[in-house]
């Protein structure tokens, strides 16, 4: 399954801030998708909430693991390579199929020049296989590379992971959303969606987490963050 962009058949970059572009999604699930299912989605969010999971997150001050995973291509990406020439940013998200992250993710390709500018590599991880990051990036024509956490190794390491509840997992069985398949693992097993910026020496400079996969950081902020930090 795939989220397809309302104008995917001619690809363009949406200015508008993301938390309208993330609102508008809502607005149509609401209007498409059963009352009782969103009441279910809306009670895993809260059951996440309740355990607190994005307070608990790896946080700024720490020193980020260090990683290898492949991207998009296959072509293993070490992040000890690329800290040697600048910043990271690292967005974790939850696959292709959740169309949150396709609008966050084409929404990153508008500030990516200036993200660069300012002396960072963006990159995106997530449990999917390399075949479905190599469909999410030609799709959606991102500009930057997509890495494959297998079984959520790294985003583990960051504190991220949780298990899709079973009245969720039913839910996404029936709406074709088949992880197993996409991720190529049993585990049922995601990160809550989350934002980075390390410095070259590893140390974490900015964490944003939310365990409402609706909410994410404005691109607008990222770029802000790393302005200051190059001042």
């Amino acid at each position: 399954m795939k989220w397809r962009s309302l104008e995917e058949s001619t690809p363009a970059l949406d200015a508008r801030p993301l938390r309208d572009i993330l609102a508008e999604r809502k607005e149509l699930i609401a209007k498409y998708v059963p009352a009782e299912t969103q009441a279910i989605h809306a009670q895993a969010v809260a059951e996440l909430k309740a355990r607190h999971l994005a307070a608990n997150i790896l946080p700024v001050g720490v020193k980020a693991p260090q990683f290898e995973l492949p991207d998009h291509d296959g072509k293993v990406i070490r992040s000890s390579d690329l800290l040697a020439r600048s910043k990271l940013v690292l967005c974790f998200i939850r696959g292709r199929w959740c169309p949150f992250c396709v609008g966050q993710m084409e929404a990153m390709n508008l500030p990516l020049p200036q993200i660069e500018q300012f002396g960072a590599a963006l990159l995106t991880i997530s449990p999917q296989t390399v075949k479905q990051s190599y469909f999410m990036r030609d799709q959606h024509k991102l500009r930057f590379p997509l890495l494959s956490d297998a079984h959520n190794q790294v985003a583990r390491q960051f504190r991220l992971i949780y298990r899709v509840p079973e009245l969720q997992e039913a839910v996404y069985r029936r709406a074709f959303v088949n992880l197993p398949f996409t991720n190529g693992d049993e585990s049922w097993e995601l990160p809550i969606p989350a934002t980075y910026i390390i410095d070259r020496d590893g140390t974490i400079l900015f964490a944003s987490a939310n365990e409402d996969y609706a909410q994410r950081p404005e691109p607008a902020e990222i770029v802000r963050v790393l302005i200051t930090l190059s001042s």
